[in-house]
């Protein structure tokens, strides 16, 4: 039977998919006490790896991300990346409703060095593990610029859960 946590995302239209292996070498998370740190996660979306490079030219003047803009697409990435956070979290605790709080989240973005936005892309993370967890979704947060990531994708996300 799905729990609390399972029914908040059906509600939400969205399907865990299959935790994805590692690319590289290294464990997808790791155990510690209570705390399950989750490795870098990519933005997969309904078409694939989203890609990209933000520039100063993708600001959004007012704070907010133009419907349809480089910025916007960044932004849903970064949620993109976040459910993959939550599936390994869940790989690690079994039953999302074991998951207490949401301790961090760290954002890269992938801009160059005239892009100033990384907290708006990282927003995009940070709102939908709000949306999830209720209280225990909000977190502290690093949002960070990078030269380049992974296989070109324009975001990378990594977490620290507290798990029961």
């Amino acid at each position: 039977m799905a729990g609390r946590i399972e029914a908040r995302l059906a509600e939400m239209g969205i399907e865990l998919p299959e935790p994805v292996a590692p690319l590289a070498d290294y464990v997808p998370f790791v155990r510690s006490g209570n705390l399950v740190f989750v490795s870098g996660q990519l933005p997969m979306g309904p078409d694939g790896l989203v890609t990209g490079r933000l520039s100063a030219a993708d600001h959004a003047a007012d704070g907010v991300p133009a419907p349809g803009s480089k910025l916007a697409l960044a932004v849903e990435a970064a949620s993109f990346a976040a459910i993959n956070l939550i599936v390994q979290a869940k790989a690690a605790a079994v039953d999302l409703d074991r998951i207490t709080r949401v301790v961090k989240l760290t954002g890269f973005v992938n801009c160059d060095a005239g892009f100033a936005q990384q907290h708006l892309v990282i927003n995009g993370a940070s709102a939908l593990l709000g949306e999830v967890f209720g209280e225990a979704g909000r977190h502290s947060r690093s949002a960070v610029g990078s030269s380049g990531l992974p296989l070109g994708v324009i975001v990378e996300v990594e977490g620290i859960f507290e798990i029961e």
